[in-house]
């Protein structure tokens, strides 16, 4: 008994020393959106130019906004976002004093990108709200903001005129909201499911793999009645909270039925997705709704894949060693008079430098974060495993699975990753790294979760790896932090950052 409340008095007294260390959770936000705007908005226009996919959504966004007709793969969501990006950059003139006219018309790379920019900004916060609402941690809801602030391809591709962000974004928010309403009684819930609805639908009219996020809440919503079914039928029903550490709102997920399970994740989100359409429709006159999605399904399917269709294509299971990553950018001047007109100008006395922009996770994290969901995937075997072979111990049963909230927030995590990775197996055309944006995300907070507690450890040990963690995922990010920023870079220091020669 003595060992018992010695360990909770250690325990008590870590956590008094993380909340001396963090001065308040709203102040720890604040700083982490700080830091996540600086990282996006600094030298937004440096590149002015296209890059990458730019070419194609910035001309579609000017298309909408002079209602000139196109044909795009994907929804058209992406591109609106982009367009109201242009046309309130040019209603305030923002960066006026550099502009290009790849698009048709004369645009500063401020007006499409500003947009997208604030958007990935605001991801951090996103996520943190998933992770406190998930935990009612702060720490965790910290840990799992500063990660995806300090991850480079999220941050690449909230910099320019992409549309994944979006699609990510949405496809969070909509999550978010979804546990928000699980917290609130029947007749408060509507408002937040049909939020969620609403960004879920949101999410698909960006991008279709937007879908993923919807597939997660089905899985963890099918689940929670499975395991009430099979408590249930074991005379369980009264052992569910036994050993759990306080109330997850993912255990009120069966207060939810199938009928609202339809109409805010069926009916809100198709609704949302077909008025996506109508603008674009009515610009595009010749082809209906059904016949341009039967367009779009035959792009994708006459689409292969490998080096010949694009350099940079690569298949899903190497998404998290990242192996193959994507150039965005990469431009060399040999001297300081060179022109070079899409670029800054170069820093006086430079021999020769490299403007190179490298869509990559940050390796630390990415690898750390894979490690993590492996073992998640692994400890929610190990209970699921224990509760089904002791049917006839219950108390046992119940304490291993499915009561303890930490358990649900494993189930929650590993279920989304899932949803939004392993479809990726059964596709067959060209794909690329950045398609692994919404599983990976899923990784993030398994790892943050993961090094939260053992921060919290009362074992030296834990609290070491927990430290090293996040030590080695800061000084990472700003190793590599150059290639995601198209800082200037000698041969040398660029040569030292690309590890593998498929990274190049």
């Amino acid at each position: 008994m003595g060992s018992i409340q010695n360990l909770k008095s250690k325990i008590q007294n870590r956590m008094t020393f993380f909340k001396k260390l963090v001065p308040s959770f709203g102040m720890g936000m604040a700083s982490v959106f700080l830091l996540s705007l600086a990282l996006h908005f600094w030298g937004l226009s440096r590149f002015n130019t296209l890059v990458f996919d730019e070419i194609y959504y910035v001309k579609y966004a000017y298309n909408y906004l002079t209602h000139t007709p196109l044909f795009d793969a994907h929804p058209p969501l992406g591109k609106y976002a982009i367009a109201l990006g242009i046309s309130i950059g040019n209603y305030f003139h923002f960066g006026q004093d550099t502009v290009n006219s790849l698009a048709g018309t004369q645009l500063s790379p401020i007006s499409y990108r500003w947009l997208n920019a604030l958007t990935g900004s605001l991801l951090p916060l996103v996520v943190g709200g998933i992770a406190y609402q998930l935990t009612r941690r702060p720490s965790y809801a910290l840990i799992a903001a500063l990660f995806t602030t300090c991850d480079g391809l999220f941050l690449v591709e909230s910099r320019y005129a992409l549309i994944n962000i979006y699609l990510v974004f949405f496809g969070l928010l909509g999550q978010w909201f979804f546990l928000l309403a699980l917290e609130q009684q029947r007749g408060g819930r509507w408002f937040w499911l049909a939020l969620s609805g609403i960004c879920l639908g949101a999410s698909v009219g960006v991008k279709w793999n937007g879908l993923a996020f919807l597939l997660g809440i089905y899985l963890i919503w099918i689940c929670a009645w499975v395991m009430r079914w099979a408590q249930k039928n074991r005379g369980a029903e009264g052992q569910r909270g036994r050993g759990a550490e306080g109330q997850s709102p993912l255990q009120n997920l069966t207060r939810v039925n199938l009928l609202e399970i339809l109409f805010y994740f069926g009916v809100i989100p198709a609704l949302i997705y077909y008025l996506v359409w109508i603008p674009h429709l009515q610009i595009n006159t010749e082809r209906g709704f059904w016949e341009l999605h039967q367009q779009i399904l035959g792009f994708h399917e006459r689409m292969q894949n490998g080096p010949k269709v694009h350099p940079y294509c690569s298949k899903w299971y190497t998404w998290p060693l990242i192996v193959r990553p994507v150039v965005y950018l990469y431009e060399t001047a040999s001297n300081t008079t060179d022109p070079v007109p899409s670029l800054p100008p170069l820093p006086a006395g430079t021999a020769k430098v490299i403007y190179d922009v490298h869509a990559m996770g940050n390796p630390a994290l990415w690898w750390l974060s894979a490690i993590a969901i492996l073992l998640l995937v692994g400890e929610l075997l190990k209970r699921v495993w224990v509760w089904v072979t002791t049917s006839g111990n219950l108390d046992r049963s119940a304490v291993y699975f499915p009561g303890q909230k930490e358990l649900w927030c494993v189930l929650y995590l590993v279920l989304n990753y899932a949803a939004n990775f392993l479809p990726w197996i059964k596709v067959t055309r060209c794909t690329f790294i950045y398609l692994y944006m919404g599983g990976v995300i899923f990784a993030f907070l398994a790892l943050a979760w993961l090094v939260e507690r053992w921060l919290h450890s009362p074992r030296p040990r834990l609290r070491a790896m927990g430290v090293t963690a996040i030590f080695l995922i800061l000084v990472a990010f700003v190793f590599w932090l150059p290639v995601y920023l198209g800082l200037p870079l000698s041969p040398q220091s660029f040569q030292i950052r690309m590890w593998f020669p498929s990274w190049i």
